[in-house]
């Protein structure tokens, strides 16, 4: 189920990354660990003129939607969309990148990574590796007309152009002009022939070419099969030749109609000299070259590690990448590294050994006071993806989740990934001091010691919508770390119109722990992030009078500051929990002399009061209320409490203070304070109406996971 809350929303931002290394990974924030939601990440990649850019996963796990409108990894180039992707498997609605690889047509592509507001099954996001593609240009439509007057040249990293012999290569890198002599080419590949091949070279000339490239490569010269260099039946080579020098081997001369074919020098500075006399008319000759650098066995990839790129062969200045999967940790040289990048050397041999994957171990999991510890296997093994459960030894609850993982960064993580140490704390329900057996009355009634009722908070209320500004001051419950429950009367706007709206947030503090006004600015207090009232909330007779209040920051449990349960849910097809006579709890600030007729915006009683009082048979209620006037209706939402004679009842300053029962050893709110009639506080038979909570139970729960029982 997908809850649309916006206001309830936090957003992460988006941010852009710049990327010019020739390779590298990009993964989803926070990978391995769950990516957070409604976040937007943008990758722009950019490589030197003459790459195109390789893309492939090797980890995609996203939320699954229909046509990747939740969450996604959009890949673009030039403007165009090349690839939406989410899920984790292929559909007819979603697509997965697999084994999929994404080449731009240029030098530039942009990853784009969106979720939404929801991350419901804490999807665990993507590991992406790319590297940028040399472009053969020579062997692909230009836009250009023409990309070179003679010959075409590919190179790693783009292309360059050559002339036929006795032609010069211009300044602007593509025409040519006659020249035959002091020529260096220090590409790896490459075409030569004499000038005008195959028509007549010219007479006389003696043309030079120097060839040189890295150390750690060998040339190799290919002939073409037309070759056609003037000779003689009884001479070798006495009029034209070609000859070739390498390091300290010469090949050649050669003349004649055969080709000499295939010339491996075995060198990486070779040079040619062709020389012509003043006859012939013969075609002349035309050779290629590649340099080939020295091959490297392939490697293997560890257990657990992962090698990119993969290749059938690698030569020198090849390059391979070890890292490890998730859950294990890369070692070379006793150190602990990312990522490991080995070179193909000159000689052959890779510039070290593969590293080693080990298994991350967690190591024992902490202590936690009140609590044992439970092994997910008979091992107790500690190591990646080995599970540990807290059990509270007392009668307790987690504050927070009991079950915790060995996560792969070697920490012990619970389910949502964060690494916090669990607390046993007490259960809902539970005073830090048991009540005295005799217990008066809040009118009149006696204060309360300090840890009888930890879940009563103080509610101080503005409202600056009313000129003058109003304040006010109520009482609440607290049902876990975050929440409050508390009567909707008190937190809604007396603003003129007739609009059922809270207060603003920013205008109700929330005291909780405390004991004695006086000591106020002691004790522990909350700002309030957001106030739900119930919707069917009705102000002219306080029908679904009952609100919930979420704290900006959650509280921390001690002896004085506890959470309340929450009763059993009402059905229809049960008997209500709260039955007429049965006695019940009240605790508050309000008025403790009957007598008095204060301003709502004043607190009477400097320590917390608290009385018992019975619940009255809803019969009786009405008929009390009926005698006085029509205007007060009881309805089915609501219950009385107190004694027919009057002299016990909360009052002005107590609303929204829980009506508390005993339920199995717990104390749980079955009522709010909500209203009363319009004489003095504990007048005779004058009852104080409280909200039935049992009715909202699932109203509560739909905003609020309280503690168990």
């Amino acid at each position: 189920m997908r809850i649309f809350i916006f206001s309830m929303l936090i957003g992460f931002g988006c941010g852009t990354q710049l990327l010019s290394e020739m390779y590298g990974t990009i993964m989803s924030p926070g990978f391995p660990e769950p990516y957070p939601r409604d976040t937007e990440r943008n990758w722009n990649i950019s490589v030197p003129a003459g790459f195109r850019i390789s893309l492939f996963f090797t980890h995609f796990d996203l939320e699954p939607s229909y046509l990747c409108e939740y969450d996604y990894v959009k890949v673009e180039a030039e403007g165009k969309v090349l690839a939406v992707f989410c899920g984790k498997e292929e559909t007819d609605t979603e697509q997965v990148p697999a084994q999929r690889v994404i080449t731009s047509h240029r030098s530039f592509l942009s990853i784009w990574f969106s979720s939404d507001f929801s991350n419901e099954e804490r999807f665990s996001g993507f590991v992406a590796h790319y590297s940028a593609v040399d472009v053969d240009e020579c062997n692909e439509h230009s836009d250009e007309e023409q990309l070179c007057d003679h010959f075409c040249h590919n190179f790693i990293g783009g292309y360059y152009c050559s002339c036929r012999y006795g032609y010069q290569l211009h300044t602007d890198n593509h025409t040519c002009r006659v020249d035959c002599s002091g020529a260096v080419f220090r590409e790896r590949s490459g075409v030569i022939s004499s000038v005008n091949f195959p028509a007549p070279y010219p007479k006389s000339s003696n043309c030079s070419y120097q060839i040189e490239v890295e150390e750690g490569f060998r040339l190799h010269f290919q002939f073409d099969p037309r070759f056609d260099v003037e000779d003689h039946p009884d001479v070798t080579c006495p009029y034209d030749y070609i000859k070739i020098q390498a390091g300290g081997r010469e090949f050649g001369p050669f003349c004649g109609d055969q080709s000499p074919g295939l010339i491996q020098t075995g060198s990486n500075v070779v040079s040619i000299r062709f020389h012509s006399d003043g006859s012939g008319e013969n075609l002349g000759w035309r050779l290629s070259y590649t340099a080939e650098g020295s091959r490297c066995p392939v490697p293997e990839a560890p257990p657990n590690a992962v090698m990119v790129p993969v290749q059938s062969e690698y030569s020198f200045n090849d390059h391979v990448v070890f890292s490890c999967q998730p859950g294990f940790l890369l070692l070379q040289d006793g150190g602990m590294l990312d990522r490991l990048q080995l070179e193909c050397q000159a000689d052959g041999s890779w510039s070290g050994p593969p590293p080693h994957c080990h298994m991350v171990d967690c190591g024992n999991p902490k202590n936690v006071e009140g609590a044992i510890v439970i092994f997910g296997n008979h091992d107790n093994s500690t190591l990646f993806g080995a599970t540990v459960h807290y059990v509270c030894v007392e009668d307790g609850v987690l504050q927070s989740n009991s079950s915790f993982r060995c996560g792969p960064t070697g920490e012990w993580v619970d389910a949502e990934g964060r690494v916090e140490e669990p607390i046993c704390l007490p259960a809902c329900g539970l005073p830090s001091r048991s009540l005295p057996p005799q217990v008066k009355r809040i009118v009149g009634g006696r204060s309360a010691e300090p840890g009888l009722f930890p879940w009563q908070v103080l509610l101080s209320v503005e409202d600056l919508s009313r000129v003058p500004e109003d304040r006010w001051f109520g009482s609440g419950a607290l049902l876990s770390e975050s929440w409050i429950l508390t009567a909707a009367h008190v937190l809604r706007s007396q603003r003129r119109d007739a609009s059922v709206v809270p207060v603003v947030p920013d205008h109700v503090k929330v005291v909780l722990g405390l004991h004695s006004i006086r000591d106020k600015h002691l004790s522990t207090s909350r700002s309030v992030d957001q106030i739900f009232l119930h919707p069917d909330f009705q102000p002219n007779n306080y029908d679904n009078d009952i609100a919930l209040l979420r704290l900006s920051q959650r509280v921390e449990f001690n002896r004085l500051i506890r959470p309340v349960c929450l009763p059993p849910a009402h059905r229809e097809d049960h008997p209500p929990s709260l039955l007429p006579h049965s006695l019940g709890l009240v605790a508050g600030w309000g008025i403790s002399n009957a007598s008095s007729t204060p301003s709502m915006s004043l607190l009477t009683s400097d320590l917390l009061q608290y009385v018992k009082l019975p619940v009255v048979p809803l019969d009786e209620c009405r008929a009390s209320y009926a005698s006085r006037s029509n205007y007060y209706n009881i309805t089915d939402n609501m219950f009385c409490a107190g004694f027919f004679q009057g002299g016990k009842d909360t009052c002005l300053g107590d609303s929204g203070g829980a009506f508390v029962m005993e339920v199995k050893r717990r104390w749980a709110v079955f009522g709010l304070v909500s209203w009363g009639g319009p004489e003095d506080c504990g007048s005779q038979r004058v009852y104080g109406v409280y909200t039935r909570v049992e009715k909202y139970v699932d109203w509560i729960q739909s905003h609020v996971h309280t503690a168990p029982w």
